[in-house]
C-alpha cells in the first residue's frame, strides 16, 4: 500500500475516499431501511378483527377484455359487506355493455360512466374522484382494470389493517411472470421500487403507493381536497396522493401473499419505457425530504460504482474495487432474497448485479427526456 500512494498518492486516496463513502451510505440503506422488508413479521401488525363495509374503485377505459377476464374475481371475494364501483371513463369499446352484464348478476357492482367530450378533456384523476365519491363506505380499497387479486380472500388480506389508527394501507402491485428478458426486467424494477416506498412506510416516512393496490379513507381524501393540489399533473393520482397525505404513524403495511394483485407487464421496451416516463415525471413533486433521501441512494450507487470502477482499472487497486463490488452484492442478494420472498417474486435474483446497473442509467435517461419534453402524457 505503501508503494500504491507513494505512485499514485492524490488518485488512490481520492478515489478509496469516494468509494468508503459511497458504500457506507448503501450499507444504511441496506442494512437499516431496505432490511425492514426482508425481515419484517406479520407478528409485529396488529390486524383488525372487523369486517369494515369497503368499497372497490376502479377507472377503465377502453378496458373491455381485462374487465371480462378480472372483474369476475373481484365480484367474488370472500367478504362479507363490500362494493365494487366502476368508472367507465370514455370507452369506445364494449366496456359498457360488459357493465352491464355483470352488473345483472352481482347487485353489488355499482358504475357510472363519463361519456366523451370533444371540448373537455382529463385525466384519470377526475374519474378516479368520481369514482370515490360514489362509494357508500368509508375505506376504499384502489386497483386498477388490468390488475388480478392473488385470489378471493385479497380484499379480507388488506381489510385486516383497517384499524382506527390506520388512515393508508399499502399493498404489493406485481407483474406477472413471463418470458425474456425485458420481463425480467420490469418484474425487477417494480420490486426494487417497492422495496424503497414499502421500506420506508415501515420506518414511519412514507412517500409514495401505487395504485394497483392501495387502500385509505375515504375522509382523509375530503379532507384533504383530493387531488386538487396537483391537479393540473397527468399522473400521481397513487403517488403525489400519499406524498402529500401520508404520516408516519397512520399508514401500514401488508405482505401476505393473498394481498397481492398481478399485472400483464408491457411486451415492448418503448410502450414500457413510455409507461416509465410518466411515472418519472411524478418525482420531481414529491416532498424535499422524500427526493433527498431518494437521490441518496441513486447518487450513492452512481459514485460506487464510478470509483469501483477507476480501481478495477488501475493494476495496483483492482483487488480493493473487486472487494467492495462483492461484498456489496453479498448484502445486496441476502436482503434481495429475504424481500422478494415477501414479495412472491420469483426468478429474478441472480440478475440482480445487472439489473441494478442497468436501471439507474435508464431511469436518468429518461428522466433527461422529461427534462427537455414538457408535453404531458395521457391518462393511464
Amino acid at each position: 500500500m505503501g508503494n500504491i500512494i507513494a505512485n499514485y498518492g492524490p488518485y488512490v486516496l481520492i478515489v478509496t475516499g469516494i468509494l468508503a463513502v459511497a458504500l457506507l451510505i448503501q450499507l444504511i440503506y441496506y442494512l437499516i431501511i431496505f432490511i425492514k422488508v426482508a425481515s419484517f413479521k406479520t407478528k409485529e401488525v396488529k390486524f383488525s378483527n372487523s369486517k369494515e363495509p369497503v368499497s372497490i374503485v376502479i377507472c377503465a377505459r377502453n378496458e373491455a377484455e381485462n374487465l371480462t377476464n378480472h372483474l369476475p374475481l373481484l365480484l367474488k371475494q370472500e367478504y362479507p359487506d363490500y362494493e365494487v364501483v366502476v368508472v367507465n371513463d370514455c370507452s369506445d369499446d364494449e366496456s359498457q355493455d360488459i357493465l352491464e352484464k355483470f352488473q345483472a348478476e352481482f347487485p353489488h357492482l355499482r358504475t357510472t360512466q363519463i361519456k366523451h367530450d370533444e371540448k373537455f378533456t382529463h385525466g384519470k384523476k377526475l374519474a378516479l374522484t368520481i369514482g370515490i365519491k360514489a362509494a357508500q363506505n368509508e375505506w376504499l380499497l384502489l386497483t386498477d382494470a388490468d390488475c388480478i387479486p392473488a385470489g378471493v380472500n385479497w380484499l379480507s388480506s388488506m381489510q385486516r389493517n383497517f384499524t382506527s389508527q390506520n388512515e393508508i394501507v399499502l399493498g404489493y402491485g406485481g407483474y406477472s411472470e413471463g418470458k425474456g428478458f425485458l420481463n425480467k426486467l420490469i418484474r425487477f424494477d417494480t420490486f426494487f421500487i417497492a422495496l424503497q416506498y414499502l421500506s420506508f412506510a415501515l420506518i414511519k416516512a412514507p412517500y409514495m403507493g401505487v395504485g394497483r393496490n392501495l387502500a385509505y379513507r375515504k375522509s382523509l381524501f375530503m379532507k384533504n381536497k383530493g387531488f386538487a393540489s396537483h391537479a393540473h399533473i397527468v399522473s400521481g393520482d397513487d403517488d403525489l396522493f400519499i406524498n402529500e397525505v401520508a404520516r408516519g404513524g397512520s399508514i401500514a403495511v401488508e405482505f401476505s401473499p393473498e394481498s397481492h394483485t398481478r399485472s400483464i407487464p408491457k411486451t415492448q421496451f418503448h410502450l414500457w419505457t413510455n409507461q416509465k416516463k410518466r411515472h418519472l415525471s411524478t418525482g420531481k413533486h414529491y416532498k424535499l425530504a422524500d427526493k433527498l433521501l431518494l437521490g441518496g441512494e441513486i447518487t450513492s450507487r452512481f459514485f460506487f460504482y464510478v470509483s469501483v470502477f477507476l480501481l478495477l482499472i488501475n493494476t495496483d487497486t483492482w483487488i480493493l474495487g473487486l472487494s467492495a463490488l462483492f461484498f456489496r452484492w453479498i448484502i445486496q442478494l441476502i436482503i434481495f432474497n429475504g424481500a422478494m420472498d415477501k414479495l412472491n417474486e420469483k426468478k429474478i435474483l441472480l440478475l440482480f448485479w445487472l439489473f441494478d446497473l442497468i436501471l439507474p442509467l435508464l431511469n436518468i435517461f429518461l428522466y433527461s427526456i422529461n427534462t427537455f419534453n414538457s408535453k404531458q402524457n395521457k391518462w393511464n
